[in-house]
């Protein structure tokens, strides 16, 4: 099969869908690889290193997508990206369809692409691709979370997170039991911060209980609790997932007023929408905003600001996926793996993802695959 890596144009992405040691795998199985000039710069993986593996150089977006028959992606697709695909491709990549724009998913029908969203794949539910990058998110939530309680920073409150002999740790509140919160909170005590997690799945709390022996607490969610919790924080990080839809608002504006002044909100969420009100997308470049006295950060594409990690996370995840559809075919991958099958978005001109399909009013069908062989 032929591939195409085109380099990302989502502002400050830095991440490569394919490190050199993937495309080597492709390239060894007899599969060819198109990857863009300068893909993999962000990650420092020069085109040198690709061309050693077997790779060929394109030196356009255009190109990569043109010549592949399967395009492997990072970020979200854009409008013009949408337009560059070719009928009946694969497109491997992060969706988040639900927050996106409707001419993109029309795009991906009309050209009848099958869109598979890295988000989406399941396997023994867990989300695996998912979970690479929000393990990621959730230490860096807590490392860019410590940097804004800093004096330096305006509006900042000045403590530390885990505090000093007599003088009392950071409280940290998280909401969501996930992977990214399970790791924030795993973070969080590893520097000595008091620790609050909120979630409605009462399993997922004992599970903490049981792996934290007692040094996190646990809290069911409700208005009530999530009101009391976020009153408290010196630190609140939403890790609300809701798998292939828009995330919920679980914490109003109005909760955010009683919040500590020079109080941090990390909201990993952001990618799909954000769990708290006064929630905006932020960047890299320009991560915080001060509301209410209450420093935001916001930024979409966590795992970015450590790309050569989450490149060869991304990778370790993705790679036996892409390697599944490489060897035995579109259908019979999506027969023999139903968990890869959760992941199709679109294909074959309709949509087989029935929150995308709400959200957007385009018609609904379940995935029906005939096997190739």
């Amino acid at each position: 099969m032929r591939f195409g890596i085109p380099k990302e144009t989502l502002y400050e992405e830095k991440r490569v869908a394919l490190s050199p040691a993937g495309v080597d795998a492709l390239v060894r199985a007899g599969h060819t690889v198109f990857i863009q000039s300068g893909a993999g710069l962000g990650s420092h993986f020069s085109d040198e290193e690709y061309r050693t593996t077997g790779a060929q150089i394109v030196y356009s977006a255009e190109e990569a997508f043109a010549r592949s028959e399967v395009v492997v992606k990072v970020a979200p697709l854009s409008e013009a990206e949408s337009e560059m695909l070719v009928d009946n491709q694969i497109l491997f990549s992060f969706l988040h369809l639900a927050i996106g724009k409707k001419n993109i998913i029309e795009n991906l029908l009309k050209k009848k692409i099958t869109a598979i969203g890295y988000e989406l794949i399941e396997e023994d539910e867990r989300l695996p691709v998912l979970h690479s990058m929000s393990e990621i998110a959730g230490q860096l939530a807590i490392q860019e979370a410590e940097r804004y309680l800093e004096s330096f920073v305006p509006g900042g409150r000045g403590i530390l997170l885990g505090g000093i002999t007599g003088v009392a740790p950071a409280a940290v509140v998280i909401l969501g039991a996930g992977v990214v919160g399970v790791t924030a909170a795993s973070a969080a005590v590893g520097r000595g911060a008091q620790v609050i997690v909120i979630d409605k799945n009462l399993n997922r709390l004992r599970n903490i209980d049981i792996n934290f022996r007692k040094k996190v607490t646990t809290v069911m969610a409700n208005p009530y609790t999530i009101s009391r919790g976020v009153k408290f924080a010196d630190v609140l990080i939403g890790a609300v997932l809701i798998k292939g839809e828009k995330a919920p608002n679980l914490v109003t504006e109005e909760m955010v007023k009683q919040m500590k002044k020079g109080s941090v909100i990390v909201d990993v969420s952001i990618d799909q929408g954000g769990c708290i009100e006064t929630s905006r997308i932020t960047t890299q470049s320009d991560p915080v905003y001060l509301l209410h006295d209450v420093i935001h950060y916001c930024v979409p594409n966590m795992p970015a600001i450590v790309a050569r990690t989450a490149s060869y996370g991304l990778n370790n995840a993705s790679l036996g996926y892409i390697q599944n559809i490489a060897e035995n075919g579109l259908s019979n991958a999506l027969i023999g793996d139903p968990g890869l099958s959760k992941g199709v978005c679109t294909y074959n001109g309709y949509c087989c993802n029935e929150a995308i399909a709400h959200t957007f009013n385009v018609e609904y069908r379940r995935l029906h695959v005939f096997s190739s062989n």
